[in-house]
């Protein structure tokens, strides 16, 4: 009986709510096999953890959230979580419905079984990298999961601090929607598959994306559906396969298929690109290569060099805005 009153009071100490923190906050600190939980009482609620002390951090954000104490800062009164410290067998997973931040302060984090940030949230997910810190994640295999680091829904990458990724299961950043990057430097060694992999669009607007191996290709952008938007005012609900580069620098080397693969466009409009320009590859249905001919944006030839409108699938070369590239006809 003691024993178990005991266990029971190690649990509750583990789990506490505080108004001392700031509103909307989830606190997160590893230490080895076990993680402090601080929630802000204005916002316990609507946070429940499933895990107890354990290093692998289970969270469900309710469903009926919808924002709450709103700041200057905090214009949507999103909830924060703030996850730092150490574990060699740990992992953060959250599902809710609603948008959130997670804001990395000097994590290190390896999950052997699965990915070290799990996002399972449909919305918008901003990953904050905070400023002057570096944070290291790395994963174990779980066929279910494609990421490292791995988002269910869009995902925003900021901050002015340094993420390094290994994925050792498949990808070391996967989002299932569009993924946007501004700020903050991200390193990935290595991959199984390809370093970097999301759907519907991808973004660069500044920061620095290094990625020195990948098992596939450097980075892969996908139609999330089977008919691409084009590119849409601010990317509101886009849905184009492209790769926007506005600023920044982007260093790939040591992928074995191609350095960006992508179902639209690849458009460097700025910044610094470390890799050879003609690795690169655009997979693109015959529709939207007729279209292009058509509005005198694209040639297409051939592999014998003769220009060509019509179409079977397979591999073509397109002459667009100066630029020589590869495309796989769908």
């Amino acid at each position: 009986m003691r024993k178990t009153i005991l266990s029971i009071i190690a649990f509750m100490a583990s789990i506490s709510t505080m108004s001392a923190i700031n509103n909307n906050t989830v606190e997160i600190v590893y230490d080895g096999d076990s993680a402090k939980i601080t929630i802000a009482s204005n916002i316990s609620s609507y946070v429940t953890v499933l895990s107890g002390n354990s290093s692998h951090v289970k969270i469900t954000q309710a469903a009926e959230f919808e924002g709450v104490g709103i700041t200057a800062s905090n214009t949507t009164g999103e909830i924060t979580y703030v996850l730092s410290g150490t574990s060699t067998n740990g992992e953060f997973f959250i599902e809710g419905a609603f948008k959130q931040t997670i804001e990395l302060n000097a994590l290190t984090l390896t999950n052997p079984n699965g990915p070290a940030i799990n996002i399972q949230n449909g919305k918008r997910t901003t990953i904050s990298v905070r400023k002057g810190t570096i944070n290291t994640l790395a994963d174990g295999v779980d066929e279910e999961y494609n990421g490292c680091l791995h988002c269910k829904g869009h995902l925003k990458m900021k901050g002015k601090g340094t993420l390094n990724l290994t994925g050792n299961n498949k990808h070391g950043l996967y989002s299932k929607e569009y993924l946007e990057v501004k700020n903050c430097s991200i390193n990935i060694s290595s991959a199984v598959k390809d370093a970097i992999h999301c759907k519907q669009y991808f973004l660069m607007e500044s920061g620095a994306i290094t990625i020195s191996g990948a098992g596939d290709d450097g980075l892969q952008v996908e139609l999330e559906g089977t008919t691409s938007t084009g590119t849409l005012a601010d990317h509101e609900d886009e849905d184009s396969g492209n790769f926007y580069m506005e600023d920044g620098t982007l260093t790939i080397s040591g992928y074995q298929g191609y350095a960006i693969k992508a179902d639209g466009t690849i458009n460097f409009e700025g910044g610094t690109q470390n890799f050879d320009k003609s690795a690169t590859l655009v997979s693109a249905g015959i529709e939207n290569v007729n279209a292009e001919i058509a509005s005198g944006r694209s040639t297409v030839f051939d592999f014998s060099g003769r220009a060509t409108n019509v179409f079977r699938k397979g591999l073509y070369i397109r002459k667009s805005d100066g630029q020589t590239r590869k495309i796989i006809v769908k």
